[in-house]
């Protein structure tokens, strides 16, 4: 048994932009697969060129889809009563960029696809993501830290976008 400890850098933004609009911003960036379907299909591709047919038909502008997203503050709407707090996980990625980082880096497969916080609170909307380079530093890995680095920077830059 190993245990390894993993310190991750975390890039946030606060926008004065309403949340509704940072994460209408986001998600039109973004493919939205039906996730279902995407997944039959893909374990259905006859060959590599098939699923990257098929990925590429589901991503967006930014190469990256939605995975799933989770309305946690509806949890916490519900005890309370109240319109607020609002805050939810977007997870998002690209199947072929992760086929990359864990081809050289397994533990990858840990981190990806990634998760995108969006949070409303007094002072703004916040919008977090934890660094997948960060992740994947202490593997070793400079064919997974160049594609970890290239696909933290088309986060970082999504959410830049979004957010201002």
């Amino acid at each position: 048994m190993t245990i390894q400890k993993v310190e991750v850098e975390r890039f946030s933004l606060t926008s004065s932009k309403p949340f509704d609009a940072v994460v209408a911003a986001l998600k039109s960036a973004v493919g939205q697969p039906d996730i279902v379907e995407f997944f039959r299909a893909t374990r259905a591709a006859k060959s590599f060129p098939d699923l990257e047919r098929i990925v590429q038909s589901g991503v967006g502008r930014t190469d990256l889809m939605l995975f799933a997203e989770f309305d946690l503050g509806d949890i916490l709407r519900r005890e309370t009563g109240s319109k607020t707090p609002k805050l939810i996980r977007l997870v998002v990625g690209n199947p072929l960029i992760m086929k990359e980082m864990v081809r050289h880096a397994p533990d990858a497969g840990s981190y990806a696809p990634v998760t995108v916080l969006i949070d409303e609170r007094p002072d703004g909307v916040h919008v977090s993501y934890d660094k997948m380079e960060s992740y994947l530093l202490h593997y070793g890995s400079s064919e997974a830290l160049a594609v970890a680095r290239t696909l933290d920077a088309k986060i970082t830059t999504l959410l830049r976008e979004c957010t201002s």
